[in-house]
C-alpha cells in the first residue's frame, strides 16, 4: 500500500519559484535529492509509488514522485536519508496544511488529487484553486 511524505518547501514563494530552482539544479547537473535526518520506517510503502508533497505558503501544492531512499553520510552532520525524486513538479489541488518540522507521512487516501485530473483546474492560479477547494467547488 502506497504512502506519501509531506514536507514544507522552505524559502519557496510559489510553484513557479520552485520550477526555477529545479531548472538551476538541472543545469548544474545535480539530481533532485532532499536530505533529512531520519529514514522513513515505512520505506517500502514510500517506494511503492509514493511522492513527496511540498507545502508552499501553507498549502500542499505540488508533488515530486519518489524514486529511491538512500543512506548518506553528510559532512559534519552524520548519517542522513536522501530522498531521491524525479525532477518533475506535479501541481495538485491545493490543500491547507499547518507548519511542522521535518516530514510527515501522508496516507494515499488523504493526498490531494493532481490538478491535471480535474477538468479546467489545471489553468487556475494556485490561490484561486485553493479558495475554490475551500468552498467545496473543486
Amino acid at each position: 500500500m502506497t504512502v506519501h511524505l509531506l514536507k514544507i518547501a522552505v524559502g519557496i514563494e510559489s510553484i513557479e519559484h520552485f520550477r526555477e530552482r529545479m531548472k538551476v539544479r538541472r543545469k548544474q547537473g545535480k539530481t533532485f535529492t532532499h536530505y533529512t535526518r531520519h529514514m522513513p520506517k515505512r520505506a517500502e510503502e514510500v517506494l511503492d509509488g509514493g511522492s513527496l508533497y511540498w507545502i508552499v505558503k501553507g498549502y500542499a501544492a505540488v508533488r515530486c514522485p519518489i524514486v529511491d531512499l538512500e543512506e548518506a553520510i553528510l559532512e559534519n552532520k552524520g548519517p542522513h536519508c536522501g530522498i531521491v525524486m524525479k525532477t518533475e513538479l506535479i501541481p495538485v489541488v491545493p490543500q491547507p496544511r499547518r507548519p511542522h518540522q521535518g516530514w510527515r507521512y501522508l496516507e494515499a487516501e488523504d493526498a490531494p488529487p493532481d490538478l491535471a485530473d480535474i477538468k479546467g483546474a489545471a489553468d487556475l492560479p494556485p490561490e484561486l484553486a485553493a479558495e475554490l477547494r475551500n468552498l467545496g467547488l473543486l
